[in-house]
């Protein structure tokens, strides 16, 4: 395995997103892959906070992610919900037993006034992890849904109803006054970077956020390096979780077409799926398919490789 070279920034929602980062890093040196996490689905449960993406990224790359459920740690013990369900505390969000260690520790130190991303940095180092994970900012962010049953929390929409609520709108609160983190922004500034890879996570719920920013819709406006995304509908359809249900209710066609003309004017690559190859003449940027579908470790690396080798083959015919 050979590591390429040159600074690439990923930014990344949870499992999707944590399945081509881990690529990613498996190609790299780890010193210049730096992944921007999504921190809007963040929320506080039982007094405790918790950052989904944020921790199913780092699990991944420490090698602790579940692979049956896609999110929290493997091996899993679940002595604490079991004890807390026949109490009759809230056990709709379950919170394994190693998995709980992670937001106590994190719930103690940001009371302690330590931030996000400090936490996370250290965090990483115990777990030995190289690639640096970013939170998106160290201020809050939360993803807000408007509804045909009421304004709902992510989490609650996501995982107490189980997506069944038909979403109206998507709301960013905080959004407008947060403060990208400065180690992203400089990440994405940094004169040796090769690209910015998008990854095939939810583009309303995981990437939006994140590109919501003022810090990072800047930045990326005055971009050198080519951005390029990855689809993360194959064939009408998402891998998994809600997009397409989404996307479908808020009037935008469940096609990854659709995904690249959200981005719009921010990409200059897409890498889609061999499924949709024959829609790519709709689009006006170089785009190739490829299996996007990541089901082993090798589909990992091997889509890793056909990004940047797509980003560098955009980032060589506009230079």
């Amino acid at each position: 395995m050979s590591a390429q070279r040159g600074r690439v920034v990923a930014i990344s929602g949870g499992i999707g997103g944590a399945k081509l980062v881990l690529g990613l890093s498996r190609i790299m040196r780890p010193e210049d892959l730096v992944v921007i996490v999504n921190t809007a689905d963040d929320f506080e449960h039982l007094g405790l906070a918790i950052s989904p993406d944020l921790d199913t990224v780092m699990y991944t790359l420490a090698g602790l992610d579940d692979p049956q459920r896609g999110w929290g740690r493997r091996d899993e013990s679940w002595n604490f919900m079991s004890a807390l369900a026949a109490l009759g505390g809230e056990s709709w969000f379950a919170l394994g037993d190693a998995d709980l260690a992670t937001h106590i520790e994190r719930t103690r130190r940001l009371r302690a006034a330590e931030t996000l991303s400090n936490i996370t940095a250290d965090f990483c180092r115990r777990l030995g992890i190289a690639t640096r994970i970013v939170p998106m900012s160290d201020d809050r962010v939360r993803t807000r849904l408007e509804t045909d049953r009421g304004l709902l929390e992510f989490q609650d929409y996501f995982v107490r109803q189980r997506c069944a609520p038909v979403v109206l709108k998507v709301v960013y609160a905080g959004a407008t006054g947060a403060r990208a983190h400065p180690d992203a922004v400089a990440a994405l500034q940094d004169s040796r970077l090769r690209a910015v890879v998008i990854c095939p996570s939810n583009p309303l719920l995981s990437i939006e956020p994140v590109l919501s920013l003022s810090g990072i819709r800047d930045v990326l406006a005055r971009r050198a390096a080519p951005v390029v995304a990855v689809s993360p509908i194959i064939g009408g359809r998402a891998v998994k979780g809600p997009t397409a249900k989404m996307m479908a209710e808020l009037g935008i066609p469940v096609t990854a077409v659709a995904v690249a003309r959200h981005y719009g004017h921010l990409l200059d690559g897409y890498v889609l799926d061999h499924a949709d190859a024959s829609d790519n003449i709709e689009l006006k940027i170089p785009v190739v398919p490829t299996n996007t579908l990541m089901l082993s470790l090798e589909d990992r690396e091997a889509l890793a490789r056909t990004v940047l080798a797509h980003a560098d083959r955009v980032a060589k015919a506009v230079g």
